[in-house]
């Protein structure tokens, strides 16, 4: 007997789009950073989308499970750089601009590099939200390297549009489904 497995695409987009938002209009300058964000990058973008991750995993969607769980661990990691200095531990120093820039231009590597998967197989949305997130990487290692706020301002705008992107394709897969048929165009 076969199993019917919901989709966990939608949790795992939403996790990442709302948590993409929120950082992004702190990049962009509208608010600080503070636990709001911190908390949204623990529980929706990291670990809802590591969820998501395994719920792929089950499904047998090698892409949905290594981009979701990898994602989910972006967030977690990148919200431990941000805190752990905090916690008065003297062996461990805050991130410096350039190794921040490091960590994401690796991140922006490893994102140029699902983007050809989802080329081959992805949906238009999918491959904008992709797109938009190598773009959103390497303008955030950019600005880290060159110590630049116009571009980290550059990539807040962006990096909304990015974290659009997935909340729309989250909402419209579940929609879509609801309705039986194409009501949100992917």
């Amino acid at each position: 007997m076969e199993k019917n497995f919901a989709n966990p695409a939608p949790i795992g987009l939403a996790g990442f789009g709302m948590t993409t938002i929120l950082l992004n209009i702190h990049n962009a300058g509208f608010i600080e950073l503070d636990s709001m964000i911190l908390a949204m990058g623990i529980f929706i973008g990291g670990i809802a989308q590591i969820i998501a991750g395994k719920l792929e995993f089950q499904k047998g969607n090698t892409f949905g499970m290594t981009a979701f769980t990898l994602y989910g661990s972006f967030w977690l990691s990148l919200v431990a750089i941000i805190v752990m200095p905090i916690i008065n531990n003297p062996v461990v120093k805050p991130a410096t601009s350039i190794s921040m820039g490091f960590y994401l231009l690796i991140w922006g590597i490893f994102s140029i590099f699902m983007t050809l998967a989802v080329f081959k197989k992805g949906n238009f949305a999918l491959r904008f939200i992709f797109v938009t997130l190598d773009v959103l990487f390497l303008l955030l290692a950019i600005a880290n390297f060159a110590r630049s706020s116009l571009i980290h301002t550059i990539a807040g705008y962006e990096g909304i549009v990015c974290g659009g992107s997935a909340l729309y394709l989250s909402v419209a897969e579940v929609i879509n489904e609801s309705y039986g048929k194409e009501v949100f165009p992917v």
